[in-house]
């Protein structure tokens, strides 16, 4: 019986009485070939055992059909949305997705970049740590000629491709829509200044803020992680203090997420004693008690557009123009900001 990794395009095209042409096109659903004939090269193919060679395959073409995907979390719904995006734009393009994640570790992500770049992907899409300090090793994957494209968490760097949403002006839009409510006692939790997303969200808190002449209290805005460890502890600190606000706006949905499960031990009761609206959308928001405001991305459109502009950096056309695009964001309104409150503890 012959060996079925021995088993070459010749052999199937041997079998069909065709050429090796029809059947490589065949398997790679290429418009040329009519649905009967790719029918049939698929049956034949899986009936002989074929399977492709895809070291021949990058030998020749001088590709590997890889793309490296770097991810802070993946136990996270903004990134899970993202991945499962970039994942069904890749296979539908002929590309596998290696997928790695930081765990919001800067040491990891050059670990993997370098990893990745030893693995001769053809491109590189990545969504950088909170601990990203150092961005060197980004000129490192430009020295090697591979395409990288940044998506949502961008370093700031000039001329690189990236795709993220209008931060400042959706955070504007949640602390503008709480504040026509009536809260004027608003808190932020806000994530690291570093990471762009941190900045422009707490700036768009504070352009509001300001723009309806509410005072930021210091001691109201807490700068820390995008997790939800973050939001648990510094809602227990500010309930600690005796002196807790209306409503905290909250730089990620994991932040808010804490936030439920501190007020839940301390019995307390979203919005009555204490209201929550966030950056960020998940699924399980609907499922809350009560189901989560907040500010919603994008995520197809940026998993999209990421896949797009990378797709045409790998394509060797070296006249494609470096891009920045920027998407807007929506607030969503659900269970909570509501002005219900039975008053604030001083």
């Amino acid at each position: 019986m012959q060996n079925p990794y021995s088993i070459t395009l010749k052999d199937i095209a041997a079998k069909l009485n065709v050429s090796p042409v029809t059947i490589s096109k065949a398997l790679r659903n290429h418009p040329d070939i009519s649905k009967k004939t790719k029918s049939l090269v698929i049956k034949t193919a899986e009936e002989m055992g074929y399977t492709p060679n895809f070291m021949a395959r990058n030998l020749s073409s001088k590709k590997t059909y890889t793309i490296g995907l770097i991810v802070p979390k993946i136990a996270h719904f903004f990134f899970g949305a993202i991945i499962e995006s970039i994942y069904d734009i890749a296979y539908n393009s002929g590309y596998e997705i290696i997928l790695m994640v930081s765990q919001e570790s800067e040491e990891k992500e050059k670990k993997h970049i370098q990893t990745l770049l030893s693995m001769k992907v053809d491109g590189i899409l990545i969504s950088i740590s909170e601990k990203t300090k150092d961005y060197s090793i980004f000129k490192s994957v430009d020295k090697h000629k591979v395409p990288i494209v940044f998506i949502d968490r961008v370093p700031d760097i000039k001329n690189v491709n990236k795709v993220f949403v209008d931060d400042k002006d959706g955070a504007f839009k949640a602390i503008e829509h709480v504040i026509k409510l009536g809260y004027t006692n608003i808190a932020h939790f806000a994530g690291y200044n570093k990471v762009n997303i941190g900045r422009q969200r707490y700036l768009g808190f504070a352009e509001a803020m300001q723009k309806y002449k509410i005072p930021i209290k210091k001691k109201w805005v807490i700068e820390g992680g995008f997790g939800e460890k973050h939001g648990y502890d510094s809602f227990m600190k500010l309930y600690n203090s005796r002196n807790l606000p209306e409503i905290i706006f909250t730089v990620t949905y994991p932040v808010a997420l804490g936030i439920y499960k501190a007020v839940e031990e301390l019995n307390l009761k979203i919005p009555n004693d204490i209201d929550v609206i966030c950056f960020g959308d998940a699924n399980e928001q609907k499922y809350l008690s009560p189901p989560l405001s907040c500010i919603t991305q994008p995520t197809s459109a940026m998993a999209r557009h990421s896949m797009e502009i990378l797709l045409a950096k790998m394509s060797d056309d070296e006249d494609v123009e470096v891009k920045s695009v920027i998407l807007p964001t929506e607030l969503t309104i659900r269970g909570t900001c509501k002005k219900n409150m039975k008053g604030v503890l001083t």
